[in-house]
């Protein structure tokens, strides 16, 4: 045994003596090849960058960070995006500012007879990372002027913008103090919980009707919230508190928000209205928003497939549900990593939580509208996902979702609202959507009321 293995040495050695010997003149000519390719290349390298112009280094480095800096953003930054009225849906054969265009749009277009233009219940006001600590904001919405602002004990109030001394705009300039707002003008100090005025700096005893109004604020799912009542009512539900937002277990990746020129029942209609899906929303992503041309035949080879049930809940009136499927089909065949499910709840008159979940992952929209004025609406779509879902793809989602929402924007721009509609047997969620919304209107909700070219409510 011992002698075959020094023999299998002996012959391993001689092999690898035999190779070297061969090889030895190719390594020699490498050797000289490599000093006189570097000897040569190295100098002459080096030269050229020393020659080379500075400034043009220096721009380039700064163009190549800043390419750095946009691919990290589109990987990893949230999106968030804001359209205005003019961005959607008006077009200008003149070569007029669109923003010209809409605004006569807004006076021409014809209005018949409308529900009350503000409903009861809770609405979208701000995110919560929008007011930060000692923060003041001044917002027109629903009707009113509203300051809100955020104490330095952590909490968010919305009170009357203006001062009831002498009208000075507490959201213009006004200070915080504490849990309270003090006035620009003569420093009147208002309590943000219950709008009572607790300090007049001129003045030793501060009157029991020196006070303004404070409205019914929550913050939950990283949102601040306003309630509105006709008749000053207190609330009777609130807005589901998304426990995923809550602990962490989904995070933010941006919005999208969008201004409507439309009555408010208008948008939250959609949900009940299946049948235009098959055939506004069917249409590629990428044949993008105007509607004259997504229908083009040129789109065929691809469609978005829906599946959605719509109804009220018995045991929480104020809430209706949509059951939405869809699905992307190429020549006929599904893809299969590109199935959501949707579950949507319609919080009141003003909200939606819609939970979607598929083979990428799950998360939520937080879809708001909240009228600024009788037929202008703020809508808004807040997206959180699982963090297992990488950020671009959720950027993705959001996008695909503000384009089929951009598709109904063009057609809420244009139409007129009919209170009889022409109705078919299958349209029948329409009435029903329409009958469980009124429950949101009271006696002295606000109605909108024509005068010559102006808009009276």
């Amino acid at each position: 045994m011992l002698s075959r293995m020094t023999s299998s040495k002996l012959i391993c050695t001689s092999l690898f003596l035999a190779v070297v010997a061969a090889a030895s003149p190719m390594l020699l000519k490498l050797n000289d090849l490599s000093h006189s390719v570097w000897g040569n290349v190295l100098p002459s390298f080096w030269t050229r960058i020393r020659n080379f112009n500075t400034g043009l280094v220096i721009t380039s480095s700064f163009l190549f960070a800043y390419l750095i800096r946009k691919v990290w953003k589109v990987l990893f930054y949230p999106l968030e995006m804001q359209r205005k009225l003019h961005d959607i849906g008006y077009f200008s054969d003149e070569k007029r500012p669109l923003k010209d265009v809409a605004n006569e749009y807004r006076k021409r277009k014809k209005r018949g007879e409308v529900p009350p233009v503000y409903p009861n219940g809770w609405f979208h006001v701000l995110a919560s990372h929008e007011l930060v600590v000692g923060e003041v904001r001044y917002v027109s919405i629903l009707g009113e002027d509203l300051v809100v602002f955020r104490g330095t004990d952590g909490k968010s109030y919305i009170m009357n913008a203006y001062c009831p001394h002498l009208g000075a705009n507490l959201g213009i300039g006004g200070q915080v103090v504490g849990d309270c707002l003090r006035c620009p003008f003569h420093g009147w100090k208002f309590r943000g919980s219950d709008g009572k005025c607790t300090e007049i700096p001129y003045c030793e005893n501060v009157p029991n009707f020196a006070q303004t109004k404070a409205w019914h604020c929550l913050e939950t799912n990283h949102t601040i919230y306003i309630w509105y009542h006709a008749e000053g009512s207190e609330p009777t539900w609130y807005p589901d508190e998304i426990e995923e937002i809550q602990n962490g277990t989904w995070t933010y990746r941006g919005y999208t928000q969008h201004a409507i020129n439309a009555h408010i029942e208008e948008i939250p209609e959609n949900g009940a209205d299946l049948n235009h899906l098959d055939h506004l929303h069917s249409s590629p992503i990428l044949s993008g928003v105007d509607l004259r041309h997504i229908f083009s035949h040129w789109w065929q080879f691809a469609r978005h497939n829906w599946s959605a049930e719509w109804k009220p809940l018995e045991d929480a009136k104020h809430v209706g549900c949509l059951q939405l499927v869809t699905t992307i089909s190429v020549f006929g065949y599904k893809i299969p990593y590109l199935y959501f499910q949707v579950t949507a709840r319609q919080t009141g008159p003003g909200l939606v939580f819609m939970k979607w979940s598929s083979s990428l992952g799950d998360g939520i929209f937080l879809h708001s509208v909240t009228p600024k004025e009788p037929l202008l609406q703020s809508m808004r779509h807040t997206i959180y996902a699982s963090k297992s879902v990488p950020t671009v793809v959720v950027k993705c989602l959001l996008y695909a979702e503000a384009i089929q929402v951009e598709r109904d924007i063009m057609i809420w721009n244009h139409k007129t609202y009919v209170p009889k509609p022409l109705l078919v047997k299958e349209d029948q969620l329409i009435k029903k959507h329409r009958r469980w919304y009124s429950q949101f209107y009271s006696e002295n909700s606000p109605r909108l009321s024509i005068k010559k070219e102006t808009l009276d409510w």
